[in-house]
């Protein structure tokens, strides 16, 4: 086990060689890559993050404390080709919602609609009771659109914010985010709050099935194409993962059991290290960076690879650098001193150069912030970018290879969605590389699966409806 390990770390560390930071002036150099080197792992710290993880995945799902709350999602299967009729999803994560309706034969999408909603400030900002009734609204005057006033519709609810799921069509509110704060909603029921704002409204061929967030949707949304998706992964503005577990496995159950085999369990990583466990890897620009976020000492793991906060790692370190006239220098732009100004679709264009051995992107970037720069500052810009962007690639990675093992499925397909996947030139290609490495004996694959939070939910509910029927049909049995 121990030369296992060691021949581990030995391969890690030759793999973790990041572009030589190419300048002339070698103090400059070295000065520059020892205030990164809290930034770089070597593989005894990769190991080391990977162990820690799955410690704490360990405690949540056996409900003990821990900072992954593995929240059981109640949903005890994934599409298998079965899935058949009509449905609604309701898609709502930010200022803009979406209603879809989805027909399924046979497993397949044969027909979609679907309309955007925008929600104004008043209402995402005042009584949460208006908020539901605006919701029920848009549902009602959908149906009428579509001609499905008289046909009987379950709905799937994809609420994109922290809830805890006591069941597949019940989950409360732990907190609003994002730019939602209405009122007398944290703590409720936002199944119930939908289902008596829509009764109000007298719809009652509208029966809200399943709620359900992102994540969960995207492994939905894999499992539909390719039936060995085990994963669902969000990388985007922020991440998350989800995973098939054994149910035998699982301590969190507030409904009544029917012989589950398996459950999706939400592993809300985002929240992984809030406890303290991940601070052995937090250097002062990560300090900086929470202090200046809206929530404080919440969301750790997230603010290491959401795309979110990478841009604002990096805009925080070359302000670093040029304050010790190691970068511009000394002179920095008023633009980028503002914070959150620096996009993580700038690390993006820059890390393209990157790819390309070209410069172009980086001097369109650095004019934009009106940043007077030199040949050696374009280099200094591309490798912190890249050490950045390195290390979220590296910690989202060892967090998908400890699920994976911990599942010991011979094949997975890990279904992922999300901007910083999809349009970081890097990010896949990394990704592939080090989940390899550290999950040496299981066979993967990284699948694109776009639009979970909406065919995810059509899923979600064709899977609930599924589900009574079996009930339904045990009980007349007896």
């Amino acid at each position: 086990m121990a030369a296992a390990r060691a021949a581990m770390i030995n391969t890690l560390n030759e793999n973790l060689r990041v572009t030589s930071l190419n300048i002339n002036n070698e103090g400059k150099k070295k000065q520059i890559e020892q205030k990164l080197k809290g930034i770089r792992f070597d593989g005894a710290t990769v190991l080391k993050i990977g162990d820690t993880f799955l410690t704490e995945l360990e405690l949540g799902i056996k409900d003990r404390p821990s900072s992954l709350l593995m929240e059981n999602t109640y949903i005890p299967e994934l599409p298998d080709g079965t899935e058949e009729g009509q449905f609604l999803a309701l898609d709502l994560g930010g200022t803009n919602f979406r209603i879809l309706h989805l027909v399924f034969h046979k497993g397949r999408l044969i027909r979609e609609n679907v309309k955007h909603y925008h929600i104004e400030d008043e209402l995402r900002l005042g009584c949460g009771v208006k908020l539901f009734d605006f919701l029920a609204e848009c549902c009602s005057s959908f149906v009428n659109e579509v001609g499905l006033q008289n046909k009987m519709l379950p709905l799937g609810f994809t609420f994109s914010f922290p809830m805890h799921q006591k069941a597949l069509d019940s989950g409360l509110l732990v907190k609003w985010t994002k730019s939602f704060n209405t009122t007398g909603v944290e703590g409720e029921d936002a199944v119930k709050m939908l289902r008596e704002a829509i009764i109000r409204r007298g719809n009652k061929n509208i029966d809200v099935v399943a709620i359900l967030n992102d994540t969960t949707g995207t492994l939905l949304q894999g499992a539909l194409f390719d039936h060995k998706t085990y994963i669902g992964l969000i990388i985007g503005t922020g991440s998350n993962a989800c995973y098939l577990e054994r149910a035998d496995r699982v301590h969190h159950w507030e409904t009544e059991r029917h012989g589950e085999r398996e459950i999706i369990i939400d592993i809300e990583w985002g929240a992984f290290g809030d406890n303290g466990v991940l601070d052995f890897i937090k250097t002062p620009f990560d300090l900086q960076v929470d202090k200046n976020s809206i929530q404080v000492n919440s969301f750790t793991f997230e603010k290491y690879i959401g795309g979110k906060y990478l841009g604002e790692i990096v805009r925080v370190i070359l302000v670093d650098l040029a304050r010790d006239k190691l970068l511009f220098n000394g002179n920095i732009s008023k633009k980028l001193l503002v914070n959150n100004s620096f996009s993580t679709s700038n690390i993006s264009c820059i890390e393209q150069d990157c790819v390309d051995k070209t410069i172009t992107n980086t001097e369109k970037v650095l004019s934009d912030f009106e940043q007077k720069y030199t040949l050696d500052d374009i280099a200094i810009v591309g490798y912190v970018c890249e050490m950045v962007s390195l290390r979220a690639a590296l910690l989202v990675s060892v967090c998908t290879a400890e699920v994976l093992k911990h599942m010991n499925r011979p094949e997975t397909t890990v279904a992922v969605d999300g901007s910083l996947f999809k349009f970081h030139p890097r990010m896949k290609q990394w990704m592939n590389q080090y989940i390899a490495i550290l999950a040496p004996k299981l066979k993967f694959q990284l699948r694109l699966a776009e639009d979970g939070s909406g065919k995810g939910a059509g899923l979600a509910a064709a899977i609930a409806m599924k589900l009574k029927g079996r009930t339904n049909g045990k009980v007349l049995k007896s």
